[in-house]
């Protein structure tokens, strides 16, 4: 296996996620200190998640001009200069820096699956896309735990600012080994973007890739037909919905998650972002529980365990919030295994490769757009009503359509091609 690119990966994979959840243990200070309210506050998760719907087209575009490897440590890049301009004094520049790191992961989400499926050997994608995922949610729980303990010794900007240590680390591996393929004479990134490499290449594991079609473990944009087809399908609407709504809920209660448990817990912020980390730290062991329930159990199970979690995690916060950490550690299977088991049916929903593609781009376009409206209405409807039983009820409504919409997809995509 080509280990520097798999650490590579998951060095990269953790600041994928992490910098947008960084500012989440602080938000009461961040609110104070700028003066801002509850649901403008909302907006510093919400920009990012916003570039991951706006920008995938052009995330493709970026990386097929400059090849995987060369567009992976630009995003990375681009996200340390958004942690830089977020530290900046000012709301307006925390909001133009998360706009740049959003923008600049939104690269990094399409090219990572891209180089796994690329340099991986079939029999090993499974464990690795599952140990990228794993280090997603470690880079959320790493800035959960330590933004709120770092800001009380040095204040949270200095805190925010203090990640990009881990995305300095991703881009020197990556540079390193754009460095030693260049000195063995096989660019990586010609291999990528059609241009011809050279013969000793060619024994490498999956590099016939196809630059008309950007895939990975999970397709993501193409540039061929099949969209017709593909948009009057119910099964493609019933997926698109299902993402949308577990992004809503998963942003929102990671935008509040720490805020919340400051407010019903009377925590004090390292406390309360330690509490809400777990509901990152169980993600890692449910990216892997996932995949293993897909293979060994009937079709049915994971999606109805992926149900249960999510309806255990919301009705558990509005009933007795103070179990927190129960019901967080079970939401957690939710939110790490429900995007395995929606692209899962969407692969096998799709008649060829386009229109996996072409399926992956609508699911993930609206469901992100839709997600990015979720930290700031329940924000909103905290700040107006003064407490948060409102927020949770709607997001208990959203889990109980999630539920719905998923079953209704997977049944969809059991049923016979036509």
């Amino acid at each position: 296996m080509p280990w520097l690119v798999i650490t590579g990966v998951l060095v990269a994979a953790l600041s994928l996620r992490g910098p947008i959840v960084a500012p989440t243990p602080v938000l009461t200070d961040i609110e104070r200190d700028l003066d801002v309210g509850a649901a403008a506050a909302g907006l510093l998760t919400t920009a990012p998640v916003l570039m991951f719907a706006l920008l995938t087209p052009v995330a493709a575009v970026v990386i097929r001009r400059a090849g995987a490897e060369t567009a992976l440590v630009v995003s990375l890049s681009g996200v340390l200069l958004g942690t830089f301009v977020r530290a900046l004094p000012g709301f307006g520049s925390m909001l133009v820096g998360m706009v740049v790191i959003g923008a600049s992961i939104t690269i990094g989400n399409v090219v990572i699956p891209v180089i796994i499926r690329r340099d991986v050997r079939p029999e090993r994608v499974a464990i690795v896309t599952a140990a990228y995922a794993a280090m997603l949610n470690a880079g959320s729980l790493i800035t959960s735990l330590l933004t709120a303990p770092l800001a009380s010794v040095i204040g949270w900007p200095a805190a925010l600012l203090t990640w990009s240590v881990i995305t300095i680390a991703g881009i020197i591996v990556w540079a390193a080994h754009l460095q030693r393929e260049r000195r063995a004479g096989d660019d990586p990134d010609e291999l990528y973007s059609g241009v011809p490499a050279p013969a000793a290449s060619s024994s490498a594991p999956g590099r016939d890739v196809d630059p008309d079609i950007l895939t990975g473990p999970l397709p993501v944009v193409t540039r061929r037909g099949g969209e017709r087809r593909m948009l009057r399908r119910p099964v493609a609407w019933l997926l698109v919905a299902s993402f949308a709504l577990q992004c809503t809920i998963y942003y929102a209660l990671s935008t509040w998650l720490p805020t919340f448990a400051a407010d019903e817990l009377q925590l004090d912020a390292a406390s309360a972002g330690a509490i809400a980390s777990v509901y990152q730290g169980v993600g890692i062991a449910g990216a892997f529980l996932v995949p293993l329930l897909m293979r060994f159990t009937p079709r049915i199970v994971t999606p109805l365990v992926i149900c249960a979690s999510w309806l255990v995690v919301t009705i558990g916060l509005l009933a007795a919030p103070g179990s927190l950490w129960v019901w967080l550690a079970v939401g957690a299977i939710g939110h790490a295994g429900g995007f395995v088991v929606i692209f899962s049916a969407l692969v096998a929903v799709a008649r060829d490769d386009a229109e996996a593609a072409g399926l992956s781009a609508l699911v993930q376009g609206f469901g992100y757009a839709v997600g990015a409206l979720g930290a700031p209405v329940v924000g909103a409807l905290h700040e107006a009503t003064g407490e948060w039983t409102a927020a949770l009820v709607l997001l208990l409504i959203l889990a109980i359509g999630y539920c719905a919409t998923l079953l209704a997809a997977i049944a969809a995509a059991g049923r016979p091609r036509r």
